[in-house]
């Protein structure tokens, strides 16, 4: 189970090795996502609070980048966080998700990406539920379910 020194250990040296690397140009990203999920995911954006399809939904499956189709995510760790976006207690693997140090908007915090593609999916804060006391809180354009069948 990561914690907030594994993260900002990974943040400060280096991120684990991803299983596989998609690498698309700016265009072949445009042509497969909408303008909002290339707002979102290719150029760091956010979306408003609590207007996100995954926030305040608890169905069964597992979350997968929506630039890349990863699974990042498994719904057994999602949990109602009051913040507006969905958050989960960790990535369904270590190497799921690589973190930066992110210095914007006069604060320090940890970015999250997809570790596969580079997708912008959000933030991971120490302030989530034990045993880990993370979350990660996630775009709701940044990620699509996968319902188990």
């Amino acid at each position: 189970m990561l914690t907030w020194k594994d993260i900002i250990y990974f943040a400060v040296n280096g991120n684990p090795k991803p299983d596989k690397r998609v690498e698309k140009t700016e265009q072949e990203w445009k042509e497969i996502l909408t303008s909002e999920e290339f707002q979102i995911t290719r150029l760091k954006g956010t979306e408003r609070p609590f207007s996100g399809e995954h926030c305040s939904s608890f169905s069964s499956g597992k979350y997968n980048c929506t630039c890349c189709n990863t699974p990042l995510f498994d719904s057994s760790i999602k949990f109602e966080s009051s913040s507006g976006w969905p958050s989960f207690t960790q990535p369904i693997k270590e190497n799921a998700v690589q973190y930066i140090k992110d210095t914007t908007h006069g604060m320090v915090r940890v970015e999250i990406l997809c570790n596969t593609c580079d997708a912008h999916l959000g933030h991971v804060f120490p302030d989530g539920p034990e045993p880990s006391g993370l979350r990660f809180c996630v775009n709701s354009l940044s990620i699509k379910l996968e319902n188990n069948a």
